[in-house]
């Protein structure tokens, strides 16, 4: 009976991952031409695992017991808003990539099947209750992210961005394992439950330097400064559809994995992992808008601006309450949105030969050649910078309330006068766009699923995205009280 409970609760990973061995087969019995049906089929997959994922988040397993293989695995409420947001990243990834593969003819039928093995590492990861679960969900997604990012193999830049990955990627795995290693040896067990049991009287030295070196490990897969060095080059060089994927669902996955790993393995002392993130947060707000004011790269500037928003997003998980962890939700699922819009746009930015336009200087006067894609450009910007009263400035609103309500005002005002300083970045790329001399670079024609995901994902940064707070605000609480029931 305890099988079949446990089976039952990971059917949603099940389905992912017959699924993808289903199309892995169909790929190499079709070849390449099955590219575009695979992905299709994948879409299907992804949106049938978010329907079996659902009811723990809309609260049908309340009161249930959601833990599955002895306390492995967790289909709870936090882990099933987390696998909507990243099953959202990697449908969209699908939906947006044969397009611009297309035009390289190296579109190829391991592609969607790379994406979901990913989604099913990912999904693993934000649903571990244990260190083991951890490291397999975390390795699973992350050889697929190798690939992935070098998937242009006509692209020099492409080849560099997967193997600056690889290699960093690796080595913030060997400092993980070092840090679970010595988890478990100061411990005594992998459990996240137990080792709050474990910890719950204070923690010595070693134990410390094993959940720092976790810490570390977990930062360099957030991009969180200074563990942040990867991320420009591998946003600039890997394919764009590919970074898109990289800006939504690992971030998801990494930053849910960091808030289990604090808020429940570690729940019991948070003043000792507190001053870590703190430090985190306080380098990436700094790095990330001190480091975006040079770029010409629009791609680079997005890295950065990814970097200074989990600085922002951390802010939540500091504070190391319930209304922190929900902030932070509440800001992870608006970021997604604001990626999504943020790449599908530059995806659109093409020449006349149909080459990506990257360059920000390019898109000078851009206002009045593309008028919509230049608005929709300027929102995601000042959503970006958090701007009112476009969304964004909802998710940075509510993680400094949060940080403000756990006396954390140092905190949040350094937070809020960064946010505002950063803001530049952002504001020099609307310049761009309105007030330039046209440079007329851009001229390709948008793609149909481009133009309608753009619209879809910029009416969700506007104004009526306000609409949303109040169901999200709902969903992200009932995520985070998940986190918090051992207290």
């Amino acid at each position: 009976m305890n099988l079949l409970h446990s089976l039952q609760l990971t059917a949603a990973e099940e389905l992912i991952s017959v699924a993808g061995l289903v199309l892995l087969l169909v790929a190499a019995w079709s070849g390449d031409r099955a590219s575009r049906a695979i992905s299709i089929a994948t879409v299907g997959v992804l949106v049938a695992a978010a329907a079996i994922a659902l009811p723990a988040l809309c609260g049908s397993l309340a009161g249930a017991d959601v833990s599955a293989f002895g306390g492995q695995y967790k289909a709870d409420a936090f882990s099933a808003f987390a696998k909507l947001l990243i099953y959202v990243g990697a449908a969209v990834t699908l939906i947006i990539a044969p397009a611009f593969f297309d035009r390289f003819r190296a579109m190829r039928a391991e592609f969607p099947i790379l994406v979901l093995f990913a989604a099913l590492g990912m999904g693993i990861m934000v649903s571990a209750g244990d260190l083991l679960t951890l490291y397999i969900g975390l390795e699973l997604n992350s050889l697929a992210a190798y690939v992935l990012a070098a998937f242009l193999r006509t692209d020099d830049r492409s080849a560099e961005a997967g193997l600056k990955y690889f290699v960093l990627g690796s080595l913030a795995s060997g400092i993980l394992l070092y840090g679970i290693s010595l988890t478990y040896g100061f411990s005594g067990t992998t459990s996240f439950d137990a080792i709050r049991v474990a910890y719950a009287h204070g923690m010595s030295i070693g134990a410390t330097f094993g959940m720092v070196l976790i810490l570390v490990g977990l930062g360099f897969k957030i991009s969180a400064a200074p563990f942040h060095m990867w991320t420009p080059d591998v946003y600039e060089g890997a394919p764009t559809p590919v970074t898109t994927f990289f800006a939504t669902a690992p971030k998801v996955a990494a930053l849910g994995l960091l808030m289990r790993i604090s808020l429940e393995a570690f729940g019991a002392q948070p003043d000792a992992w507190r001053q870590v993130i703190v430090a985190a947060s306080l380098l990436s707000i700094v790095v990330g808008a001190l480091g975006a004011i040079g770029q010409s790269n629009i791609k680079r500037l997005m890295a950065y601006s990814s970097i200074n928003n989990v600085g922002f997003m951390l802010i939540g998980l500091a504070a190391g309450t319930k209304a922190g962890a929900s902030a932070m939700l509440v800001y992870l699922a608006i970021y997604v949105a604001m990626s999504v819009a943020g790449f599908v746009a530059i995806l659109m930015l093409r020449d006349a030969d149909g080459n990506q336009v990257e360059t920000i200087a390019d898109l000078g006067g851009l206002s009045r050649t593309r008028p919509g894609l230049a608005a929709a450009l300027a929102m995601v910007m000042f959503s970006l910078a958090g701007i009112p009263p476009l969304f964004g400035f909802w998710g940075k609103f509510v993680v400094f309330q949060a940080a403000v309500q756990a006396n954390l005002l140092a905190l949040a005002s350094i937070g809020i006068a960064a946010s505002v300083i950063g803001a530049f970045y952002y504001l020099k790329v609307v310049k761009v766009l309105y007030f330039d001399e046209p440079t007329d670079k851009v001229q390709g024609n948008s793609d149909l699923a481009h133009s309608i995901l753009l619209v879809v994902f910029s009416v969700v940064l506007s104004p009526l995205g306000y609409l949303l707070t109040g169901w999200l605000n709902t969903l992200a609480s009932s995520a985070a009280s998940a986190l918090f029931h051992v207290v």
